[in-house]
């Protein structure tokens, strides 16, 4: 088997060497006696080179300057304060994330740093800018100590400083913290002293549009002689208005006095009283009346002759004069009063009429004057406004409030920024003891792995005419011409097989399968021979082993040696050489036959080596070499015959076969092996 010290199996792929390439290493699996058997073999340099590496980097620790980093907490309000109802020019950034992620960039741009650099004088501290007097560099370079950044997803941004003086670090976090925090309040001011300027300047600019536009309005009322009357228009519509009325005043009185005359007129004719009450005509006619009851009472009493009745007649014929006169008079004046109110009637239409004719001439003139009013009012508007905004802004001056206020003052540190001492004793242990197993597993590898020539190709065979093969014996595998691989890769694999060896295990699948179809439970035991030396059965049983280990099998591999060699002794120890489950072991012709044939006369399971195992595979010599191989033959459940393409003639064959049948009645096939076959020494496949 392979060697009993190496840390991993090799992978199923053999590489070949041409010319002067260096050979390939082959893919490998870590085993648990392998990595037992370097360091037992290695211990001693490991720990020495480890001890050795461990001090370096105690020295190197302890040679490196400690850091300290002191940090400032700034906090950003994104609360406003309202003192008013009016908003601050610069409002604050409220719950907008990208706008506290503006800050930072400003807290770590050129712009902020280069006036803080000179204000700290970082260009005189040598921790820093050294023996640099270049300003972009020793900005770079204190750029490299400054951290800001935000804490999770607060409104809180850390400004960490790291210098290798605890009072330093704490000094310059706390500066740039102030900085900072001024750095915001001055722009608020800047912005609101900015804001109240420019309103101040534009409201100059809008004055002077104010009064240039209500000195047009005023000028224009001049030259069309308007003149306001309040919300109800100008004075020449008021006038109008009123004409309007007193003509409608003037004809209603005018229509009565008509009627009056009139009526006046008819009682005339008709010699009827007037429904009018005049006072005068009125004490006349009761006169009358009283004068008409005397005379009537005289005449009944004295008679019509009598002087009094006479007198009293008199008296009555003078009222009905005075009577007449004042009728007379009362169609006068009602007559008089109509023309009167007639002719103020015509005078108030025709006023009307002149006031509505210069009305309509100045209806051109009022668009024009609305129109001016209209700018007059909208350049009056803009300007209040702006003078109510500057008013507010100068007032804001005076109460500015910065939303950015340090919350936590950096203090110095009293650790250092370096993990604990401890931890970083252990990690500098680790990194030295891997570091020095490192070195020592290359130092071996460049002492194992020696150059080889490439290997001169094998002599061609001459082609035989007839076939060797039996034609009624089945070939269950057939190995193609390959090249042997190398020998050792690395110190932590050795090739199954011993160096030189081609690995076939990848030809061994259809075997294993056969093996695997086998009726029975108790595990299957397979013996690999050949019929003359030479032809390669060593490795294929040996790729068998493994291949059956590789798919999970709990396989055992026995080479039987000729019986001169080991005595006669019984024991046969069964050694395990991988982790998988592969098992290898040397003994003698008769030690084997005792050991496979324990337990089954007796039908003991804990006799019976087919019950620790799943398969057993017997590499034994040629028959040529020892004819007493044949005898296995009972024991085995497969037998392989293990042959050279054109190795031999058919008879020779046979022969090799009724030896193998004549105590058996276990199927017997042929593996055609092509291979390359290197002769392999005895300490590379024993246990």
């Amino acid at each position: 088997m392979g060697d009993a010290t190496s840390w991993e199996a090799p992978d199923r792929t053999p590489s070949a060497r041409r010319g002067g390439e260096q050979p390939e290493l082959l893919k490998a699996r870590l085993t648990l006696p392998g990595v037992v058997a370097f360091f037992r073999n290695n211990g001693l340099r490991v720990a020495l080179l480890s001890l050795a590496l461990f001090a370096a980097g105690v020295g190197i620790l302890m040679a490196l300057p400690l850091h300290y980093a002191a940090t400032a907490l700034v906090v950003v309000d994104p609360r406003e304060q309202r003192v008013t109802n009016d908003q601050d020019v610069l409002p604050g950034i409220g719950q907008d994330a990208a706008a506290l992620q503006s800050l930072i960039e400003i807290a770590k741009s050129d712009g902020f740093l280069r006036p803080l650099i000179e204000q700290l004088n970082i260009r005189n501290d040598p921790e820093i800018a050294g023996s640099e007097t270049d300003p972009a560099r020793i900005l770079d370079r204190f750029r490299k100590h400054l951290d800001i950044s935000r804490r999770g997803l607060t409104y809180v941004i850390a400004m960490t400083f790291v210098s290798n003086s605890p009072e330093k670090s704490a000094r310059y976090a706390n500066a740039i913290a102030e900085a900072f925090v001024a750095s915001q309040a001055n722009d608020r001011t800047i912005a609101t002293d900015d804001a109240a300027d420019w309103l101040g300047d534009r409201l100059k600019s809008l004055s002077d549009r104010l009064r240039a536009s209500e000195d047009a309005v005023a000028q224009f009322k001049r030259d069309h002689v308007i003149v306001d009357a309040g919300k109800e228009g100008t004075t020449q519509q008021l006038r109008i208005v009123e004409l309007n009325q007193q003509v409608s005043a003037a004809r209603l009185k005018t229509e009565e006095a008509k009627t009056r005359y009139e009526q006046t007129q008819r009682d005339l004719k008709s010699n009827v009283e007037a429904p009018v009450k005049q006072d005068l005509l009125t004490a006349l006619r009761a006169q009358r009346a009283a004068l008409n009851d005397q005379i009537a009472q005289k005449r009944a009493v004295l008679g019509d002759r009598h002087p009094e009745l006479v007198i009293a007649l008199g008296q009555l014929a003078e009222l009905n004069k005075q009577i007449e006169v004042e009728r007379q008079r009362n169609i006068a004046t009602a007559k008089s009063e109509y023309e009167t109110l007639q002719d103020q009637q015509r005078t108030l239409e025709a006023q009307l009429k002149a006031a509505e004719a210069k009305a309509l001439t100045d209806a051109q003139s009022q668009v024009k004057l609305q129109e001016l009013q209209r700018s007059a009012d909208a350049n009056k508007n803009i300007y209040e406004q702006f003078l109510a905004r500057y008013k507010t802004t100068n007032e804001q001056r005076l109460l500015q409030s910065s939303q950015t206020k340090i919350v936590s003052a950096a203090s110095p540190p009293t650790r250092p920024t370096r993990p604990p001492l401890g931890l970083l004793l252990v990690a500098i242990a680790i990194a030295s003891t891997l570091t020095s197993t490192a070195a020592v597993a290359t130092l071996e590898a460049r002492k194992t792995v020696s150059p080889e020539k490439t290997p001169e190709p094998l002599p061609a065979r001459p082609a035989a005419a007839p076939r060797a093969v039996p034609q009624s014996l089945p070939v269950w595998a057939r190995i193609p011409a390959t090249v042997p691989r190398n020998g050792r890769m690395t110190i932590w694999q050795t090739p199954i097989g011993g160096p030189d060896e081609s690995d076939l295990r990848p030809h061994m699948q259809q075997l294993l399968e056969r093996v695997a179809a086998l009726p029975g439970e108790h595990g299957k035991i397979v013996l690999v021979t050949a019929r003359q030396p030479g032809t390669g059965a060593e490795a294929i049983a040996r790729s068998l082993n493994l291949n059956a280990v590789n798919n999970g099998m709990m396989s055992a591999l026995i080479q039987v040696q000729n019986d001169s060699g080991l005595g006669r002794s019984a024991d046969v120890t069964v050694q395990s050489t991988a982790p998988t489950g592969a098992r290898a072991a040397r003994a003698a012709l008769h030690s084997v036959g005792l050991l496979l044939g324990a337990g089954r006369d007796t039908m003991q399971e804990d006799e019976d080596i087919r019950a620790e195992f799943a398969l057993i595979v017997v590499d034994a010599p040629s028959l040529a070499e020892q004819p007493e191989v044949a005898s296995l033959a009972i024991y085995a459940d497969l037998i392989v015959l293990v042959e050279r393409e054109g190795g031999g003639d058919a008879a020779a064959v046979d022969g090799a076969i009724a030896a193998l049948s004549k105590r058996t009645s276990a199927a017997i096939g042929l593996v055609i092996n092509q291979a390359a076959v290197r002769p392999v020494p005895a300490t590379a496949i024993a246990s």
